[in-house]
């Protein structure tokens, strides 16, 4: 089921991966708790997110970056070579 509150669809924030019947993208999300915001802090703010679509945002990203490929580190020197 997990896997289904997850879509993405061209129409909706350009494209961007978005908690299923919500414009709220798994990006948002992940700024958010890297912000230090709780998951009590994004329910109250966002009353149409679940705690189910939160978990569901951090396993798509999971699986987003167990795939092959590879992405430099903010200022890395690969990062900074390509500028």
């Amino acid at each position: 089921m997990q896997d289904t509150l997850i879509v993405a669809d061209p129409a909706v924030m350009m494209g961007k991966p978005v908690v299923a019947g919500t414009r709220i993208t798994v990006e948002l999300i992940l700024e958010k708790l890297a912000a230090g915001e709780s998951i009590q802090d994004l329910l109250a703010a966002h009353p149409r997110l679940t705690q189910e679509g939160i978990l569901a945002a951090l396993d798509f990203a999971k699986k987003v970056l167990k795939t092959d490929l590879v992405y430099p580190a903010p200022g890395s020197p690969h990062e900074l070579a390509s500028r």
